[in-house]
């Protein structure tokens, strides 16, 4: 028997006595997340249907110990999705379902909440006798969905960033458990919320953040073993943005807002503004109210792999310079504002104090273009820089990875050919799924839980506010503010809608 015919043992205890189905719970799943036993799979409510929303409900779908049992996104459904290439995400859906008609006569990319009915009802509909599945619920709004679906376990979130916290947060405080697309939040003050929620509550928790790199282990064992020596700088480089950034106003005309989009739900905890398509979809990663530009996307999967490595607690400073721009207005040169959008190119340098026997810390991060200085290494081998990629700077020589620690290698190739593997000694980490199921069952927490994410989550966001900041910050991890800057202060907070404060 197919596993969605077999009858969930929640089903099976619901057709008992209710009192004794009740006095069978533990007191502890009363008051937070219930560890979810494998004897049930666990219900999964889905929050966010775009791009790349669909791109991991067809990862998260094959899983057995997974059940899609809602659907939620503000938009019913459009055609107007940015994607990697032409008809990228049909031809995924039409390889997933078996279905080489998918979308056929459909113009552009079609995503929202309708598409990921769809597919979560026809990949379960395979395994039934008549083809045809209709177990998953649509929601327009997580609030009503978390009111209304008691027997959902957790959530998974593909929102875009401004409301992950939002919905995580509320999840949580409803006993369920949450997974969630990085960033944790686009600002600070909702990552510390978040990460105490988590702890507070018993929520198993995770941050997709490419925690699950084979190689991490593997630089730490290269870098234990002395290759390097003693790690003073790190520098991590991005061909990021690809996406708009650099914006100095805000959209002046007023397109109607799309039938099936509900815009205000869309806004979630942002006070209102009028929609416009520059702010939605990929897009709104370039906006500082919506997203977290180059560094929020792309710097959580090196990051992890750089504080899992060195051991990285939370940065002494901060400082950074970025791109900026100038006008003409009234035949007189004037600097334009850079408050509401990322920059197009920036550079961010962290100090990390020394951890036991091992030495202080220098991070760099670059985006938009901007490398660091190519090592004489490389020449010594005949070889550019890449686009993307990480470097580690030791005492007694440097290591050159992939942008997220993959094909780690010591320059020049003379040195890596002439060195001496040691063996393998730390274990490879699990897939980031099958981390947070393991968690959810009742096992350790993930490598990315919400509280093992917060020291690079928090560097990340403190390296965005010295972007808007024009000083040298200095941070007081002890108590959650900056020692030297109001201003800095201020933005670890957004502004919220009423309604919306967290």
């Amino acid at each position: 028997m197919s596993d969605t015919n077999t009858i969930d043992r929640r089903e099976f205890l619901k057709a008992g006595a209710a009192m004794a189905a009740v006095s069978a719970v533990p007191a502890h799943v009363l008051g937070g997340a219930r560890h979810v036993p494998p004897s049930e799979r666990i219900n999964i409510a889905y929050i966010g249907t775009g791009t790349q929303g669909l791109r991991n409900l067809m990862d998260a779908l094959p899983r057995k110990e997974l059940r899609i049992t809602a659907v939620c996104d503000p938009n019913t459904e459009s055609n107007d999705y940015p994607e990697w290439g032409r008809n990228e995400i049909r031809n995924k859906i039409r390889a997933f379902l078996g279905d080489d008609r998918y979308g056929e006569g459909v113009q552009g990319c079609r995503c929202g909440r309708n598409v990921g009915i769809e597919v979560v009802e026809r990949y379960y509909g395979k395994n039934k006798p008549d083809g045809r599945y209709q177990g998953c619920k649509p929601y327009v709004d997580f609030r009503e969905l978390l009111a209304n679906e008691s027997d959902v376990d957790a959530l998974y979130i593909m929102t875009p960033e401004h409301l992950h916290t939002a919905v995580a947060v509320a999840a949580m405080n409803k006993g369920k458990h949450a997974i969630t697309h990085k960033p944790i939040s686009n600002v600070h003050h909702e990552i510390v919320v978040a990460r105490d929620t988590a702890q507070k509550t018993a929520a198993a928790t995770h941050l997709f953040c490419a925690a699950s790199n084979s190689t991490t282990p593997t630089i730490t064992e290269w870098i234990e073993d002395g290759a390097i020596g003693p790690v003073r700088e790190v520098h991590n480089w991005s061909s990021r943005p690809f996406w708009p950034q650099g914006m100095t106003a805000l959209p002046s005309d007023r397109p109607p807002i799309p039938e099936g989009l509900i815009w205000d739900l869309w806004l979630g905890p942002v006070p209102h503004r009028p929609y416009h398509p520059a702010y939605t979809h990929a897009v709104f990663r370039g906006w500082c109210d919506f997203g977290s530009g180059a560094l929020g996307d792309m710097g959580h999967y090196s990051f992890f792999q750089i504080f899992k490595v060195l051991g990285l607690g939370q940065p002494r400073t901060v400082e950074a310079s970025r791109s900026c721009y100038w006008a003409i207005e009234n035949l007189t040169w004037s600097k334009q504002p850079a408050d509401i959008a990322w920059p197009r190119a920036s550079m961010i340098h962290w100090e990390f104090p020394a951890r036991g026997d091992r030495p202080e810390v220098s991070l760099f991060w670059y985006d938009g273009g901007l490398r660091p200085p190519k090592p004489a290494e490389l020449d010594a081998d005949g070889q550019d820089m890449p686009d993307e990629g990480m470097l580690f700077v030791g005492d007694k020589g440097k290591l050159l990875t992939g942008f997220t620690g993959g094909d780690p290698r010591l320059i020049p190739a003379s040195r890596m050919t002439a060195y001496k593997k040691p063996p393998q000694r730390l274990p490879r980490p699990q897939d980031e799924l099958t981390q947070w199921i393991h968690a959810i069952r009742g096992g350790e927490p993930s490598s990315a839980s919400f509280q093992n994410a917060y020291d690079f989550s928090t560097t990340i966001a403190l390296g965005n506010i010295a972007l808007r900041v024009d000083k040298k910050l200095i941070w007081d991890a002890d108590h959650i503010q900056f020692a030297n800057s109001d201003a800095a202060n201020k933005l670890r907070h957004r502004t919220y809608r009423p309604g919306w404060e967290l």
